[in-house]
């Protein structure tokens, strides 16, 4: 790990305004501190957001549920809160990593590392959610770009993540073992923007599912979803599953996702 100047701010403001040169924003560390220590991320500052009391929290508001970005995986899984409103976050942050990574891994971390097999980013997307940062509001859809990409600025900080609160909803993946990424996870819920299905784990990016959703608002049934055959094309393949396996487990784990959410 290369030296760093290190600062640890109490406020968004004095974080935004803490992040000057070559600097970046440090949330849990799960992934960036883990990248400096094999020496593949190199940055002359870290701005350590733990101090900002303001960016953690769970509350509703305006029908929505309102996470803070500096709330962790455990403290999402744990909320009674998320799961009166939305049970399919908290069963998705609850079985994120091992207990070390949720303790200390956050939902602001998570999306804006973006990991192509992370398991928020699924439900970013699979729920319509809204990205907020200090300088605007990001849609969930455009908020993924790319492989480790996002829609961010320089210096953007996210602050919070607003997600709708839907009829139905589950999240269900296919586990690699030693990390409990995703090989492939299927986020699919149902609610008044109609029906969503988000995958992660099979391309360099989260992506909805059309073929699957269009399945679905005929018939939100384990069996449409099933039936859909998902092309291979743009699919991962490595030494883990080919793209063909991949694309096939899609639709399996969209199926159980829906039985799920039906409650079977």
């Amino acid at each position: 790990m290369y030296t760093f100047d290190y600062q640890r701010p109490a406020s968004t403001a004095a974080a935004a305004a803490a992040l000057q040169g070559d600097a970046r924003y440090l949330a849990g560390g799960q992934s960036l501190v883990q990248s400096m220590k094999m020496r593949l991320s190199a940055s002359g500052r870290l701005v350590d957001l733990g101090g900002v009391a303001e960016l953690r929290g769970i509350r509703i508001e305006g029908g929505k549920l309102v996470i803070g970005a500096m709330t962790t995986h455990a403290a999402v899984g744990a909320s009674a809160e998320v799961r009166r409103a939305i049970p399919a976050l908290a069963e998705l942050a609850g079985d994120i990593g091992d207990p070390m990574v949720r303790n200390m891994g956050t939902l602001g971390g998570s999306i804006a590392n973006a990991d192509p097999a992370a398991c928020y980013p699924a439900a970013v997307v699979g729920l319509g959610a809204t990205v907020h940062t200090n300088k605007r509001t990001i849609a969930g859809d455009s908020f993924f770009t790319g492989l480790f990409e996002t829609a961010l600025e320089p210096g953007e900080l996210i602050t919070a993540v607003s997600f709708p609160v839907p009829a139905k909803a589950a999240y269900v993946k296919h586990k690699q073992p030693a990390s409990r990424f995703a090989l492939v996870g299927v986020f699919v819920s149902q609610g008044a923007g109609g029906v969503r299905v988000a995958v992660t784990g099979a391309k360099g990016s989260v992506f909805r599912a059309k073929a699957i959703e269009d399945a679905l608002a005929k018939s939100f049934t384990p069996e449409a979803a099933k039936a859909v055959k998902m092309s291979a094309d743009g699919i991962n393949s490595d030494l883990h599953g080919s793209a063909a396996y991949r694309a096939a487990m899609i639709s399996v784990m969209a199926a159980r996702a829906v039985a799920a959410a039906n409650g079977r």
